[in-house]
């Protein structure tokens, strides 16, 4: 064989080991991009690894919706809303009448109605809207395949009604139900009494300082307290903590504290029921 000819084929034989190894070098490098490159101590437990969404992020979304590309690298979420809230509002509620739709696949139907107080300052079809986006999941307590919820108008019959009012009415209507919701001195947190889910519009508008300070989107905090009081509404009881670092279940009163927990507003998680010791 010619020498020219050699030397041409020793050059194509080194540049196809060159294009192999720079094909092995980008497999490699997506592999340790990939879950199993994650620090072990990053990694959620077994029970956890589906979780939806991650609590970190703002939500809920309807199960229909599919966030924009544009969405995710907007302005910082709103950690709590500026200016005053009133602390005091007529004692009467205008309702949502909207019809919304039925919530869950399968199960027994449950029907609520949207309330917010007069002199509150807050829109009435806007609070249904949120209180719908957080029973609809997915995460909600509908994943469970046996319950289905429906927002009816204000006059229809309904099993129970989602109110957002005054810390001194939610104060005078939680007491009523046999909740004392105060923390020195003021209405503090929210409730539910006998019929009642009862979201106090301090905690609506302003969330709790813990949420703030770990940089939580008020919309995660909204979700957490629909889905909490409406578990009472449906017979669950408080839970703790199951372990630092670990989710906080919907039902532990987060509110309060997180007892080294995380932040967490779905009762249902990769469609489980995710639930913590009773308290």
């Amino acid at each position: 064989m010619p020498r020219s000819a050699r030397r041409h084929r020793r050059f194509a034989l080194f540049a196809q080991l060159v294009a192999v190894v720079v094909a092995v070098g980008a497999v490699v490098t997506v592999i340790a991009e990939g879950p199993g490159g994650r620090p072990e101590a990053d990694r959620l437990a077994a029970d956890e690894i589906s979780t939806v969404p991650p609590p970190l992020v703002a939500a809920p979304l309807p199960p229909s919706a599919d966030p924009s590309p544009s969405a995710s690298s907007s302005a910082p979420p709103v950690l709590r809303l500026p200016g005053s809230v009133p602390s005091a509002g007529a004692g009467r509620f205008g309702y949502d009448d909207r019809s919304g739709p039925v919530l869950g696949r399968a199960g027994g139907l449950r029907r609520y109605r949207v309330a917010v107080e007069s002199g509150s300052a807050e829109d009435a079809a806007a609070f249904g809207r949120a209180v719908e986006a957080a029973l609809a999941g997915p995460g909600s307590w509908v994943d469970s395949g046996r319950l289905r919820l429906q927002q009816v108008p204000g006059n229809a019959p309904r099993d129970f009604t989602v109110y957002l009012a005054t810390a001194r009415t939610a104060g005078r209507m939680c007491a009523a139900g046999g909740v004392d919701i105060r923390i020195g001195g003021r209405p503090y947190t929210s409730c539910r009494a006998p019929g009642q889910v009862i979201i106090n519009l301090d905690r609506w508008r302003l969330s709790v300082p813990h949420y703030v300070s770990a940089g939580m989107p008020l919309s995660v905090y909204r979700t957490y307290v629909v889905n909490h009081e409406v578990g009472h509404q449906l017979g669950h009881r408080h839970e703790r903590c199951p372990g630092a670092g670990r989710l906080a279940p919907v039902m532990m009163q987060q509110t309060l504290f997180l007892d080294g927990c995380r932040v967490n507003p779905w009762p249902y998680l990769g469609g489980r029921r995710y639930a913590g010791p009773a308290l």
